[in-house]
């Protein structure tokens, strides 16, 4: 089996390693199934082995951490499975080097720890309060500073002047968000679960290429989100 690059940097991860079923074997096993599953980006693959998703669930759940299912984080939401979350990385990134990402739905900052190995700089929005508190807790527990956290509706307009290579949107759209479009640089991707038109029941993972001319869309893979919500909590 390929030995995935280090992305731990000098931030003293080790620390965070468990044993049995939280142990660095068993993200690596994590990562080899990942590897079957179709995922091909070996940046991505790096930064899936390389953070300890133990950490982002609750400790009576973390013996699951490593298994490729969505686990509870309290306030009806949910962390998204290992193969999606690489899914949504790889799509993003493209096999390109990510300057700059915005993140829709922190939860407790996972997803959002993934992404800051890949680019270098993301702007993540969490429309619930405490787990805005939870996911600045664990990226700051990692040391990852190349993160901004913001308490507020994502589904709503952004900073005018945000311009990024990638949008990550984690919870399920019924319509497509526009708003978050005018954000993207020309060349950029938006990753989005999309119900499919008449079925809001059936999301599928869709692209969103902005180009010179306007923007190409691609549906893709069939996933479950929990739904994009207006306001904060």
């Amino acid at each position: 089996m390929q030995k995935d690059k280090d992305l731990s940097g000098d931030r003293d991860w080790d620390r965070f390693n468990g044993i049995g079923m939280t142990s660095p074997r068993a993200r690596a096993r994590m990562v080899a199934q990942l590897r079957e599953k179709g995922i091909h980006d070996e940046t991505v693959l790096a930064a899936m082995n390389a953070v300890p998703r133990h950490i982002f669930v609750e400790e009576s759940l973390a013996s699951r951490a490593y298994d490729n299912t969505p686990l509870p984080i309290g306030y009806n939401q949910t962390i998204s499975q290992p193969w999606v979350v690489a899914r949504m990385t790889e799509l993003a990134r493209q096999g390109k080097k990510l300057r700059s990402v915005l993140e829709i739905g922190s939860g407790s900052g996972y997803q959002t720890a993934v992404l800051a190995l890949v680019a270098d700089r993301v702007y993540t929005v969490e429309r619930i309060g405490v787990l805005v508190a939870k996911a600045r807790r664990h990226l700051r527990d990692l040391k990852l500073t190349n993160v901004a956290i913001k308490h507020g509706d994502g589904s709503a307009t952004m900073d005018e002047l945000l311009q990024v290579d990638a949008i990550v949107v984690t919870a399920g759209a019924t319509a497509l968000p526009e708003a978050l479009l005018e954000h993207l640089e020309i060349g950029g991707r938006m990753v989005v679960p999309l119900a499919e038109e008449g079925n809001p029941e059936r999301q599928r993972l869709t692209v969103i290429e902005r180009t010179a001319t306007g923007f190409k869309e691609e549906t893709l893979d069939p996933v479950r989100f929990v739904p994009l919500l207006p306001g904060t909590a």
